[in-house]
């Protein structure tokens, strides 16, 4: 696409001074973003392929390109057995911690040294009586270790009997699992200060299979005694026993109701007519793998059958024991199954971390993606990203991520995570990483897991689906906060700029790549940490093309940040070295024998996507400008052009064309493009005369634009370029066509040159190309017309200026100036008022005037008719 001098007019003819073809035929002149927009987009953003990650053989935590040393990292490779589990843990964690007191107890050596309320222990001479202690002791303690499973009212007999019985007891325990200072301290509240003899015995009256009685529903024989004290204490030996009347279980609330008494019935007889046998079949047939994998299958169903799975219950630890010990039998099949069991029992602390290594280590091979697949291990793993502790538990979350990661190379699995809501698990994980500050412990650690979490997501940044919930849940944002809080991590920056490199590619994240302010400011400081990080920097560059092709707030945003475009050339006289260090290695003979690829070399690659951002940065009106204005943006396209051929990298050599033909554009006084034209222009002609139909086509895209400047027509009426452009009217090629078409009509505007467009058949050409494209194109059939009518300048006979086309000239302009004729009716009303308004702004004003100077030097019109375009 050209940018020509103008359309001149005869002298004879009372007509103002010439316009440029770029301007409308009308009172107003257009702004110049009109100009841009409707010139047949003369400045052009450049596209590019996205940089190619091969896939890394190994399956690893960390890529064979990690930046993590070995001993920085957690390791891919493990043993896992019996002794990696914690055979203690057998309940799922309540949540609950206790913390211990910070009071610490005085020792009172005399009565004088404290209080008169606080009494020294004494020796228990009586060995009855220090029994009647230890098994008060062992009462309260078995009572504790029933856990939160009972909440009771506790009444303490008075001077009246009654309340024994009333809805509103004196003393309240909520549950009998306190420990034993508590419930003592509890009991003082109801106990004179100052009654040194009062004294608690718990007599223990019930066995331990009477214990278990009790936990079923029955009521022991639990009693509490009083010795001395207050009249209003009840003398000793009179028993307190459990309530067993229906007004007793409608109090009780939480767990101990009678309903949960019930449940715990049901959950002891399924465990010994389900759950037992197969556990006894799994301790008898472990040397057979395939009915232990079977006898596993029937554990996990029946366990699900009974609502057991992640429950406390009696047998849990024996169960998970047994599964443990099974860890040891070298099967994937089998270590799946029991992965997938002991992750559904909720396990924790050791347990989980080494679960989790069981599953990553099954997902480590390619040759269970099958039997991974159809054992639904994926649900089991997002459920414990979704549950677990972050900072508790990130170590085993880091191998769970990663057994994750490797599923999501399997196409069907990485279907199934989108269905299962895997894209908004894995982006609020990845806020809960972002809230975690750089001076936190565990900050370093969570690295590793983000670094996971962020490949995961490439993954699934594959499926138009999962594209689609990461812009919906405000992914560009959240990518960013993790991209500028791990700047320093170039592993971590490796894989989000991977996942950034992709989506951008999709114009509808780029628009929200492109709302996030700090992005810009962002992208530049990891170029300038980053410099010669290859894998890195191009992904980087790839973006911030990606950015500023259709955006013009993109690019002036992008161009004000501090130091931008000198980080860009930073970075390309750093890549245009190592490319020339790699090229003086092949020519000196290190290289022989080695065929010359085709595909660019990776510095190359950086250099090409280096130009696209500076072509489209160019797109916009004043950084364009200033862009011309700089030397050193300049001198490095020319250099390219210089000792690059279109043999040695054909996307780079057109890269550099298409920014100069940008930068050509904007004719500034302080234009470097202007001071160099002619050393551009000779450097064009190499392009020119290339077999490369794209590099042709830039080359005369330039031309067109540089051919405003005399010196530059001249040098190609020297060079007998006009030749060659006249050649590509035949091209029936649109675009060549246009771009021809327009050096040919800046030449025209010299009087002294009109002839050449004789010599080669140019009339019969452009008057050829009129007709091939006509209605299709308005802009191309106005560009043809300017150039007859400047050619036309100082002729006063039609028949000796356009010879024998001269009557198929005025058949085709009278035909083409038909509004009923040319308008295009297949079009909806939208593309029918388009296609007339070019109709009638550009194409008609330049035809009428021509077909009037042709009919006015052409006195005989054949009637040949009219035939509708």
């Amino acid at each position: 696409v050209v940018l020509c001098r103008g359309m001149q007019s005869s002298k004879t003819e009372n007509t103002k001074k010439a316009e440029p073809f770029y301007w409308l035929s009308v009172a107003k002149q257009k702004t110049s973003s009109e100009i841009v927009n409707e010139a047949r987009n003369v400045l052009r953003a450049v596209g590019t392929r996205r940089p190619f990650t091969p896939t890394d053989g190994q399956k690893k935590l960390f890529g064979s390109g990690s930046s993590r040393g070995p001993q920085n990292r957690p390791p891919s490779v493990f043993s896992l057995h019996v002794s990696s589990f914690d055979l203690a843990e057998s309940r799922p964690v309540s949540g609950i911690r206790l913390s211990p007191l910070d009071h610490k107890p005085i020792l009172i050596t005399s009565a004088k040294d404290g209080d008169s309320s606080v009494f020294l222990p004494k020796p228990l001479t009586e060995a009855a009586e220090v029994r009647r202690v230890s098994s008060a002791r062992a009462c309260l303690c078995r009572t504790t270790s029933l856990g939160n499973l009972f909440s009771a009212k506790v009444v303490l007999p008075d001077q009246n009997k009654e309340k024994l019985d009333s809805e509103e007891p004196a003393m309240m325990m909520n549950n009998l699992g306190r420990s034993h200072n508590n419930y003592l301290a509890e009991q003082r509240l109801y106990t004179p200060v100052n009654d040194k003899s009062t004294q608690l015995i718990c007599n223990e009256r019930i066995s331990r299979s009477e214990s278990e009685d009790f936990m079923e529903g029955s009521s022991g024989k639990f009693s509490l005694q009083l010795r001395g004290g207050s009249d209003r204490m009840k003398k000793p030996g009179t028993n307190l026993s459990w309530p067993r009347s229906s007004g007793w279980k409608r109090r009780v609330t939480g767990l101990e109701d009678e309903t949960r008494i019930n449940e715990w019935e049901e959950e002891e007889v399924f465990w010994r007519i389900k759950i037992l046998p197969i556990l006894h079949e799994l301790k008898k047939i472990e040397d057979n793998i395939e009915n232990v994998c079977l006898a596993c299958t029937k554990l996990y169903q029946a366990l699900n059958e009974g609502n057991m799975l992640g429950k406390q219950f009696k047998g849990r630890s024996e169960l998970l024991k047994t599964l443990y010990k099974l860890v040891d039998i070298d099967s994937d099949p089998l270590c799946l199954k029991l992965a997938k069991i002991i992750l559904a029992m909720k396990v924790d602390g050791k347990n989980l971390l080494s679960i989790c290594k069981l599953a990553f280590k099954i997902c480590r091979n390619e040759k269970n993606d099958y039997i991974v697949q159809n054992d639904r291990l994926l649900d089991c793993l997002l459920e414990v990203l979704r549950n677990e502790d972050l900072q508790k538990n990130n170590e085993a979350l880091l191998y769970c991520m990663g057994a994750i990661k490797f599923m999501s190379g399997n196409a069907v699995l990485l279907d199934e995570m989108v269905n299962k809501g895997a894209v908004e698990m894995l982006l609020q994980l990845m806020k809960q990483i972002n809230n975690i500050k750089e001076n936190d412990t565990y900050f370093s650690n969570l690295g590793h897991l983000l670094v996971q979490l962020a490949a995961t997501l490439r993954n699934l940044a594959d499926l138009p689906p999962a594209r689609c919930q990461l812009i919906c849940s405000g992914a560009a944002s959240e990518l960013c906060v993790a991209l500028e809080q791990r700047v320093n991590d170039q592993d971590v920056c490796t894989y989000i700029v991977r996942i950034l490199s992709k989506l951008s590619s999709y114009d509808d994240f780029c628009a929200a790549l492109a709302d996030c302010s700090r992005c810009y400011i962002l992208f530049l400081a990891l170029l300038n940490k980053h410099q010669k990080q290859q894998d890195l920097v191009i992904r980087i560059v790839f973006i911030l093309g990606n950015l500023t092709a259709n955006n013009n707030q993109a690019r002036e945003q992008l161009f004000k940040e501090t130091e931008s475009v000198n980080t860009l050339m930073s970075l390309f006289q750093t890549y245009y070295e190592l490319d020339l260090n790699a090229q003086t290695w092949y020519h000196d003979g290190q290289g022989k024998g080695k065929k010359h690829l085709k595909h660019p070399s990776e510095a190359e690659d950086v250099m090409i996507k280096l130009l696209r951002v500076l072509a489209n940065l160019s797109i916009h009106p004043s950084v364009g400008a200033t862009l011309a204005a700089a030397h050193r943006v300049v001198e490095l396209l020319v250099t390219v052009l210089e000792h690059k051929s279109i043999d040695d990298c054909e996307e780079l050599v057109i890269n550099a064309a298409t920014t100069i033909n940008n930068l050509s554009y904007y004719q500034v006084e302080s234009s470097v493009i202007q001071d160099k034209k002619l050393h551009i222009a000779e450097m064009l002609l190499k392009l020119l005369m290339s077999d490369n139909m794209d590099g042709v086509v830039e080359a005369v895209r330039v031309f067109g634009n540089l051919s405003r400047y005399q010196e530059v027509c001249d040098f190609i009426m020297q060079k007998k370029i006009y030749k060659f452009m006249i050649a590509l009217l035949d091209s029936k090629n649109h675009d060549v066509c246009f771009s021809a078409c327009g050096v040919l009509l800046n030449l025209t505007v010299d009087k002294n040159k009109h002839a050449f467009l004789m010599e080669e058949g140019g009339i019969g050409k452009l008057v050829d190309c009129l007709q091939d494209f006509g209605p299709a194109d308005w802009q191309l059939s106005c560009l043809i017309c300017k150039t007859l009518w400047n050619y036309s300048e100082n002729f006063t006979s039609a028949a000796s200026c356009f010879g024998g086309d001269t009557d198929t000239l005025l058949v085709l302009l009278t035909s083409l100036l038909d509004e009923n004729l040319v308008l295009d009716c297949s079009l909806d009303r939208e593309g029918r008022d388009s296609h007339k308004l070019h109709w009638e702004r550009e194409f008609k004003p330049v035809a009428e005037k021509l077909l009037d100077r042709i009919q006015s030097h052409h006195s005989f019109l054949p009637a040949v008719p009219i035939t509708p375009f």
